[in-house]
């Protein structure tokens, strides 16, 4: 139904990134489909959701997800009441128990936390965020509230790899003009890899990021994927909760 990342759970924060496994959504968003606005039916994917909050032990209403438009803004949820249709890219989850949310089907989700403060928050980064930086903007707002990117663990969930994502001649220049081969192939782009630069950059860690490595339009038995059927298809959902702070001293 989800899988997790090992420096996530090492650090005491509930997660996940949801498969397409384990949920009641009839084709072609069988199974666990999480996204309310693909056709689906509303009930399979109110069922999913609680079937997913109750693998991960965690409230079904913990959920906190936004209206994502590609852009680079993060949304702040424990501060105030929450709205499901605010526009942003990424949530940070400012109380324990509220689950920071993001949906993807080949976007890039990443979810990241710090141990001392106990605040988390969930990343959605297309092309176009990922040229937006919204993950810098994630880790400064986590750094905002008392968090040091250096402390922080990331961790870079399932994606459309560079072996099934060509894009055109200009942004894949683009993309080498600023993450360099590492990320670029001929006229195919590595979201994960960017990504994991661009967390680099703002000053995490190299051994504080893991990677899952999955490419979410080979694996149609696992994931979902919205180039690979043409765009009917499920959502996926990646989340992570927030705790109460712990010392590290």
């Amino acid at each position: 139904m989800r899988l997790t990342s090992r420096l996530l759970t090492e650090a005491g924060f509930v997660h996940g990134f949801s498969t397409r496994r384990g949920g009641v959504s009839a084709p072609p968003f069988d199974a666990l489909n999480l996204g309310g606005s693909v056709g689906d039916d509303p009930a399979a994917v109110e069922r999913n959701l609680e079937l997913l909050a109750a693998d991960a032990g965690i409230d079904r209403g913990a959920f906190r997800a936004v209206r994502q438009v590609h852009g680079d803004r993060v949304l702040v949820a424990g501060e105030g009441p929450h709205d499901p249709d605010a526009e942003a890219d990424a949530v940070l989850a400012a109380a324990p128990g509220l689950a920071a949310a993001i949906k993807t089907a080949d976007c890039v989700p990443i979810l990241i936390a710090d141990e001392a403060t106990g605040l988390a928050a969930a990343v959605h980064a297309g092309w176009r965020g990922t040229v937006a930086e919204i993950a810098v903007r994630a880790v400064e707002a986590l750094q905002a509230r008392g968090a040091a990117p250096s402390r922080l663990v990331a961790a870079v969930g399932p994606a459309i790899g560079r072996c099934c994502y060509e894009v055109s001649p200009d942004l894949a220049a683009r993309f080498a003009s600023r993450h360099g081969a590492a990320a670029v192939e001929g006229r195919r782009i590595d979201l994960a890899t960017a990504n994991r630069l661009l967390l680099l950059e703002a000053g995490l860690a190299a051994d504080r990021i893991e990677v899952l490595d999955r490419c979410t339009s080979c694996e149609p038995a696992l994931f979902f994927s919205h180039r690979r059927d043409a765009g009917r298809t499920g959502r996926h959902l990646s989340f992570v909760a927030a705790r109460k702070p712990r010392s590290l001293s």
